[in-house]
């Protein structure tokens, strides 16, 4: 399998939240660029191979394996031993891009693991994203992507809007932006 990490969301874009002294997380994409002797499509087998990698990674490092989230691999809290002490962990996301946008490898737990689902789910208006934000940046225009990421981020938290994570935030801003500076 051949994949390619990105930091992204707000710790990518420099629009990182925190409340007060909270944990902060860093999420990364996994974009899966080829496989091989896995089927595209069988997400169970897919997720698997990468948890273990990534266990790996973490065991090398003297940390917890991570836990297999709905949409992410999740690491436990964690804190650096030199420099910055905020606590943080990361969420791995493995994606992968499609003919008409991004789609992320989504685990829907059932309560048993042989009756549970792993399917790519695609994010809707996700065409062509990195060239809208580029369009954004050539026209300095990125403090109010910060502005309006973060008053929607804020919305979403205050009405405990669960169904809007980062990256869907991110998408709906950029979106937004982008029609007002090129309809």
């Amino acid at each position: 399998m051949t994949v390619k990490a990105h930091l992204v969301g707000s710790g990518s874009k420099n629009l990182i939240t925190q409340n007060a002294n909270d944990p902060v997380d860093l999420d990364y994409n996994l974009c899966v660029v080829k496989v091989s002797k896995i089927n595209i499509n069988d997400g169970k087998a897919i997720k698997e191979y990468i948890r273990k990698r990534f266990n790996e990674v973490l065991q090398k490092n003297e940390l917890n394996d991570c836990q297999d989230s709905k949409s992410a691999l999740t690491t436990k809290k964690m804190r650096l031993s030199k420099g910055n002490k905020t606590e943080f962990h990361i969420d791995l996301a493995i994606i992968r891009e499609t003919p008409s946008g991004w789609a992320r490898l989504i685990h829907e737990k059932i309560g048993t693991v042989i009756f549970d689902r792993w399917y790519w789910n695609e994010a809707r208006n996700s065409k062509d994203l990195a060239v809208k934000a580029n369009d954004i940046k050539k026209k300095d225009m990125w403090e109010e992507v910060r502005k309006i990421y973060l008053e929607k981020k804020n919305m979403y938290l205050c009405n405990r809007d669960h169904d809007h994570p980062s990256f869907i935030v991110y998408i709906e801003t950029i979106n937004e932006i982008h029609n007002k500076l090129f309809r």
